[in-house]
């Protein structure tokens, strides 16, 4: 099955604006977000990875003790594509605001 195209730098900043919490660009989708304990961090990571690998679709995850940096690029389309933006909503519905 194909992969969708690269964004426009237009379309990811328009979408950006509907995903508080995550900045970035056309290369890169980024958000860091802090837990309460390192136990919370790693049991978002397992959720994370469930959700991603359901997609077929992989985040770079940087977990330190309880803060997570996640990034979302599509390598396949030299950087955002609509799976990373679908990628960042199931996320948010995973973690805490």
């Amino acid at each position: 099955m194909p992969r969708p195209p690269r964004l426009s730098p237009d379309a990811v900043t328009a979408a950006l604006a509907e995903l508080p919490g995550w900045s970035g660009d056309a290369d890169g989708l980024r958000r860091s977000v802090e837990l309460p304990s390192f136990a919370d961090a790693v049991a978002a990571v397992v959720r994370i990875g469930f959700a991603a690998e359901a997609m077929d679709h992989h985040p770079d995850v940087d977990l330190r003790w309880r803060t997570l940096h996640l990034t979302l690029v599509s390598h396949s389309a030299g950087g955002v594509s609509e799976l990373d933006l679908e990628l960042a909503r199931r996320i948010d519905a995973l973690l805490p605001g």
